[in-house]
């Protein structure tokens, strides 16, 4: 399945059904749902897919609402190193990274890291849309996209989750928001890199310098800050595109793969890297799901760029072991 690292074999089993609880003033409404569980019989793990398809009937994504959302059981999954997993705009990006997380985490004939994953495809939409909109348009479905998250956040917890991570690079902007007040570890994709940049012990490229980090996204309003406050507060200098390498070579990145034209939109990347290649930074952060696996792996390019996805995978195994027997 995937890249064909592994071969998973799905089965969709019954889970207890979940209750949405819509809560509008002295009105109260039940709605129950099953929701489908999917496990992977080449691991002892069990991923939980909640996809709000009624959401907008519900009006649960209206942001006045507030919507419980629980098992009818204790926990679906009651492991120490649970991890509870956000899905954001791209379901490619989400099943890649749990490719990555079961690959990873079950090397040396170990287990698969257990783990729920929460995945609205009402969210994909709005976060889909709010890439295409004005600043000030995103800030009017900012609430509505917060909630929908908070939303997502307390199935997971809800549902075993010990840790939780969104393997989305727009989601990340609502960071703060969504973690606020949560009891249990909510790892950040910008502390990942950078702790794996620190834990490098990189030399500066220019003599008098610091040492650099580019950052390439193709939507810079909303994930260039996620990586530059986090890198700057642990000493990094921050390198991103001028303008007119953003108008003239990473925008056009989407366009040209929009039109069918994949080997054009490689080597508009590769222009990218180099252009941040020449101003002396160490290595080049691909901060967008469309670059993502877009050079092909022998790309001599590749060793100077960091998949955050990838940070982040290995910054979740790494928890999931250490907290493994702890109960």
């Amino acid at each position: 399945m995937f890249d064909g690292g592994m071969t998973m074999s799905f089965h969709t089993v019954n889970c207890p059904s979940v209750l949405l609880r819509n809560l509008d003033k002295n009105k109260t409404q039940y709605r129950a749902r099953t929701s489908p569980s999917l496990v992977v019989q080449s691991f002892s793990f069990q991923a939980q897919i909640y996809e709000s398809r009624n959401l907008s009937e519900s009006k649960k994504f209206s942001g006045s609402p507030t919507a419980l959302m629980r098992c009818h059981s204790s926990k679906c999954l009651n492991k120490a190193n649970t991890v509870g997993i956000i899905g954001g705009v791209s379901v490619s990006s989400t099943l890649s990274f749990l490719e990555k997380l079961a690959r990873w985490s079950s090397r040396d004939a170990k287990e698969c890291v257990p783990f729920v994953v929460c995945c609205d495809p009402e969210l994909k939409n709005e976060l889909f849309h709010s890439l295409k909109r004005t600043t000030a348009q995103i800030k009017l479905n900012h609430g509505l996209i917060v909630e929908n998250l908070l939303h997502q956040r307390s199935f997971v917890e809800q549902s075993g989750a010990r840790c939780i991570v969104m393997p989305c690079h727009v989601s990340h902007a609502w960071h703060g928001e969504i973690s606020e007040g949560c009891s249990i570890p909510f790892l950040h994709i910008g502390e990942c890199v950078t702790r794996e940049l620190k834990e490098a012990k990189l030399k500066p490229l220019e003599t008098g310098s610091g040492v650099r980090i580019g950052v390439l996204t193709t939507h810079e309003t909303f994930t260039a800050g996620i990586y530059q406050e986090k890198l700057q507060s642990q000493g990094f200098e921050v390198v991103l595109p001028d303008t007119a390498t953003k108008e003239h070579i990473v925008i056009p990145i989407i366009e040209t793969m929009n039109r069918g034209d994949m080997e054009g939109a490689r080597n508009l990347l590769r222009i990218a890297i180099h252009v941040l290649s020449v101003r002396a930074v160490n290595t080049v952060i691909l901060a967008s799901d469309e670059m993502q696996d877009l050079l092909p792996h022998d790309d001599p390019l590749l060793k100077k760029c960091i998949n955050p996805m990838d940070a982040l995978a290995r910054s979740t195994v790494k928890w999931a072991r250490s907290n493994k027997m702890v109960h």
